[in-house]
């Protein structure tokens, strides 16, 4: 059988020796990475790949840019288009790839931008500031703040994630029209900052990563005659550490095979893994420090026993295998040296 081939585009801030997306070629048997090239950008805080898997996008500080993925996993510059607001920070695609949702930390603004058919990036097509104060008087959780935005599994809605409100703004999407309506508001915990969302693989649990409680929130999720709901159900921490130290909650992502959750830590500089019941709820396999600093992001490998966790004030990829039945992870290879990575998107290359 012929062995598929992946490649891993990495992001990196600019504003010191980088340059842009670095690309890597995956031998994911084995867990490693070989840097192929850098495409220059600047400050690409997020990636994401079109459902029809010819067009990554990219932050950059202008707004988004598009790149034509050609055969062999190089990017061609296709275009580049304002988002109304300050550089965003997250990006989610619907399954038809007709619109590119844009989170904006900064102006916590949430843009809705057209896809044309060849890929490329539209015009505007809405936008919503988030307004209030937040209920801290901490400055980061005093003014709102939009950390992520993902398309709801049935692809009716918008969920924004708000750090500063410590709220899930769900917004129904009009596909036809081109607009968002706030449908309903997810109440977090107070202070908790939540930062991330996603969805099981069966679309029936959603999770909420919360950065300042260093939790997860489960919730069961459906949609019914009255619109979406979410019904928490269990919350989970991803500190092991009782040590007074700081600790902020990144990232987290699923294998891909929607069986294990991987969380990472900030401060204690650790990777929390779970595994994930039939109910949804979720029980820790292990956690491992991923001998660097900041892990900012982190990668599944598509074979489920492999990790990548990107090491933002370090400077370093480190990969892991991991040992699901013993319930360890193991550094596997030498670190991969690159400036300030922050987000990273394994893509599959088309036969």
């Amino acid at each position: 059988m012929k062995q598929e081939k992946y490649v891993a585009y990495v992001g990196t801030y600019t504003h010191e020796h980088s340059i842009g997306i670095h690309i890597y070629d995956l031998d994911v048997e084995k867990g490693h990475m070989h840097e192929r090239k850098v495409v220059k950008i600047n400050n690409p805080s997020d990636l994401i790949v079109s459902n029809n898997k010819k067009t990554l996008y990219s932050i950059t500080d202008d707004g988004v840019k598009a790149f034509r993925i050609l055969p062999d996993g190089d990017l061609e510059p296709m275009n580049e288009q304002w988002i109304g607001g300050m550089r965003g920070c997250y990006m989610d695609v619907d399954l038809s790839d007709r619109y590119l949702f844009v989170g904006g930390y900064h102006d916590a603004r949430v843009s809705m931008m057209h896809l044309n058919p060849d890929g490329s990036v539209g015009e505007i097509a809405d936008g919503i500031f988030h307004k209030g104060v937040g209920r801290s008087a901490a400055d980061r959780n005093s003014r709102p703040h939009v950390n992520c935005v993902k398309v709801t599994p049935e692809q009716k809605y918008l969920c924004a994630v708000d750090g500063g409100l410590d709220h899930v703004k769900v917004y129904e999407i009009d596909y036809d029209r081109g607009k968002l309506r706030l449908e309903d508001i997810v109440r977090c915990d107070l202070d908790s900052a939540p930062k991330m969302i996603r969805f099981s693989k069966d679309g029936k649990n959603a999770y909420i990563l919360n950065e300042l409680k260093n939790t997860v929130a489960v919730y069961n999720y459906y949609v019914d005659k009255s619109g979406p709901v979410f019904d928490r159900i269990q919350t989970v921490s991803t500190n092991d550490t009782v040590e007074d130290r700081a600790c902020a909650a990144q990232n987290m992502e699923f294998s891909r095979d929607g069986q294990f959750l991987y969380c990472s830590n900030a401060g204690i500089n650790s990777m929390a893994i779970f595994s994930k019941a039939e109910d949804g709820t979720l029980s820790e396999v292990c956690t491992t420090r991923i001998s660097g600093d900041f892990p900012k992001a982190l990668a599944v490998f598509p074979d489920g026993r492999h990790f990548m966790s990107l090491n933002h004030e370090s400077n370093q990829i480190s990969t892991f295998r991991m040992y699901y039945d013993k319930g360890y992870a193991l550094m596997d290879g030498k670190p991969v040296d690159v400036d300030k990575p922050n987000c990273v998107y394994i893509h599959k290359l088309e036969e």
